[in-house]
């Protein structure tokens, strides 16, 4: 279903967000992380889509925005950024850490 991670993805690493803001207007975050990680904290509106549900649920997503994919701490995410990229032709940005980097920067989290 997903090809074989390529070298390299496009990337952010939270800390290059800015804090007061880190989603971009017009942006959507999207997180692929399982239900039970979702539950245990999930930054501020973002979309919960886990990755073996994304082949089948990317049309929920706004082709037209930008993505910022995350998960626990950006394995995940990557293949997701890197599917979304070349096969559906989404512009998808991987964030780099994870779930991980973005309380360490700081960032909201909700539980």
């Amino acid at each position: 279903m997903f090809p074989p991670m390529q070298p390299e993805v496009p990337a952010v690493h939270p800390s290059e967000l800015d804090p007061s803001s880190p989603v971009p207007d017009g942006s959507t975050l999207l997180d692929v992380r399982e239900q039970d990680e979702w539950d245990a904290g999930h930054a501020p509106g973002a979309v919960h889509i886990p990755l073996g549900d994304l082949p089948a649920r990317f049309g929920e997503l706004d082709a037209d925005s930008p993505i910022l994919v995350m998960c626990h701490s950006g394995g995940r995410s990557a293949r997701a950024t890197q599917w979304l990229n070349e096969a559906v032709g989404y512009e998808a940005t991987n964030l780099d850490g994870g779930i991980i980097a973005w309380e360490g920067a700081g960032l909201p989290v909700e539980r």
